[in-house]
C-alpha cells in the first residue's frame, strides 16, 4: 500500500512518497521489497496513489528484485482497505499478505503466512509489543490467538494490551465481501469492527525482530539506526582518498571518497558516492551521507541522515537531525536534535537551530539567527497532520 502523502513527514515529502525516503541512501521500499522477496514473496501488487510515478520509477517490473510487480493507480484516496478492493482482481485466488510500503522490517513474514493459512481465520494481524500504543490500533488475544477486542488509536483508559498492530495482515479473499467498492474504507477504523459484529474469527500473530512504519522523523530515524547497525564490515565501491585520516568500521562506501587529514569516521556510518570531507572532521556512528556532500573542515556530524549534495560549512555540527537535497549550512551552526530541514534550504553562518524544529523548503535563514520554532514555506502546503 503506497497511496498515503506523507504529511506527518514533511518536508521531507513535498517531492516524494513516503516509500522513496531513502534510508542508508536507498529509498526504503527497496529495503521491503528485497525483504520480501527474500522470504519467497515473489508476486507483488503496489497501490499508488501520491506521487506514484516515482515509486514504479524506483521498482520498475520488479524483476531486479526477483519479483513481478504490478500497479494498480487511486483515483480517489479509498483508505487502507479500499486501496486493497482496488486490487482485487490479482488477489481473489489465494490468501495474501498486506504490508504498507513506507514499513522498514525484518521480521519473518513468511511465517506470519503460514500461521495465517493453518488457521480458520478470516484475518490474522500482525501485532508487536511497543511502549506506547496510543497512536496504532490495540489488540486483546487469547491463548489461541483470536483477537477478543480491538481498538483504533485508544485514549487513556482505554489501553487494555500493549499490542500494536503492525498494520501487516494476512487476508482470506472473503474479506472483499465486506470491504464495499469505491469509497474510503480502512483496515482498522472500518472492517475490523464489521468483521468482529459480525462474528468472524481475526487472528493475532506476536511478530519478533524490528519493525517501523516510517511516518515520522523519528521513526525513520529509528529505522536508520537499526538497518546501519546490521553492516557487518567496511566496503569501499570506488577510490578513497585519505592521507592522516581514520575510518573505525563498519562503514559503507558507495562511491569515491575523499576524506582530509585528521578527519576520524566512526561506524556504522554510510556514505554516498563523491562525496568530500574536510581535515578534522568527526563522523559520529548511525549517520548516513549522501551523494556528493560536502563536509568542510572541522565539522562534526553525530547520528543524523544528509540526503544528496548536502553542504555543511566550517565547524558546524548537525545532530540527530534529517536534512535534505541541496541545503547549505554555514560555519560555525548548530543543527540540533530532532531537526528536519527541507530541501535547498540556506542557512547563513552561525546560525543555531533548536531540536524537534521543521523548516520548509527554499527558505533563507539570515546569519546568526537563532530557530526555536518550524518555519514553513506559503509556497508549499503547510499541513504536518495526517497519513
Amino acid at each position: 500500500m503506497c497511496g498515503g502523502e506523507g504529511t506527518r513527514l514533511r518536508p521531507l515529502t513535498f517531492e516524494r512518497p513516503k516509500p522513496c525516503i531513502p534510508i542508508m541512501n536507498t529509498p526504503s521500499i527497496l529495503h521491503l521489497v528485497s525483504h520480501l522477496s527474500n522470504l519467497g514473496f515473489h508476486e507483488v501488487i503496489v497501490t499508488l496513489g501520491y506521487l506514484a510515478g516515482a515509486i514504479e520509477e524506483v521498482l520498475g517490473d520488479g524483476s531486479f528484485l526477483g519479483t513481478d510487480i504490478r500497479y494498480v493507480r487511486e483515483r480517489e484516496k479509498l483508505g487502507t482497505a479500499g486501496s486493497v478492493k482496488n486490487a482485487q482482481k490479482y488477489l481473489e485466488d489465494r490468501n495474501f499478505l498486506v504490508v504498507g510500503g513506507d514499513h522498514v522490517t525484518d521480521i519473518n513474514l513468511l511465517e506470519f503466512y503460514r500461521e495465517h493459512q493453518a488457521s480458520d481465520a478470516i484475518t490474522t494481524i500482525g501485532l508487536i509489543g511497543i511502549d506506547d500504543p496510543s497512536e496504532y490500533g490495540i489488540a486483546e488475544i487469547d491463548v489461541t490467538n483470536r483477537i477478543k477486542r480491538f481498538r483504533e488509536k485508544p485514549s487513556p483508559g482505554e489501553i487494555f494490551s500493549n499490542l500494536a498492530s503492525t498494520g501487516m495482515y494476512v487476508c482470506t479473499p472473503d474479506i472483499f465481501d465486506y470491504i464495499p467498492s469505491r469509497r474510503k474504507f480502512d483496515f482498522a477504523r472500518d472492517l475490523f469492527p464489521r468483521l468482529m459484529e459480525d462474528d468472524k474469527t481475526l487472528n493475532g500473530w506476536l511478530a519478533r525482530g524490528n519493525w517501523t512504519d516510517v511516518g515520522s522523523p523519528r521513526s525513520l530515524r529509528h529505522a536508520e539506526h537499526w538497518k546501519l547497525h546490521e553492516l557487518g564490515i567496511t566496503t569501499i565501491s570506488g577510490d578513497l582518498h585519505m592521507s592522516g585520516a581514520r575510518i573505525t568500521g563498519p562503514v559503507q562506501v558507495k562511491g569515491s571518497l575523499s576524506l582530509g587529514k585528521n578527519t576520524r569516521v566512526v561506524g556504522p556510518v554510510s556514505i554516498g558516492a563523491a562525496a568530500g570531507i574536510g581535515e578534522n572532521v568527526l563522523i559520529g556512528p548511525y549517520t548516513t551521507i549522501g551523494e556528493e556532500c560536502t563536509i568542510q573542515a572541522g565539522a562534526k556530524i553525530f547520528s543524523s541522515s544528509l540526503y544528496n549534495r548536502v553542504r555543511v560549512g566550517k565547524m558546524s555540527t548537525v545532530s540527530g537531525s534529517i536534512i535534505d537535497n541541496d541545503t547549505k549550512i554555514g560555519d560555525g551552526c548548530s543543527i540540533e536534535n530532532d531537526t528536519v530541514l527541507g530541501p535547498r534550504i540556506t542557512i547563513g553562518d552561525r546560525v543555531v537551530i533548536h531540536s524537534g524544529t521543521r523548516i520548509w523548503p527554499e527558505l533563507e535563514i539570515p546569519t546568526g539567527s537563532i530557530v526555536k520554532e518550524h518555519l514553513l514555506n506559503e509556497k508549499y502546503d503547510l499541513r504536518r497532520e495526517g497519513s
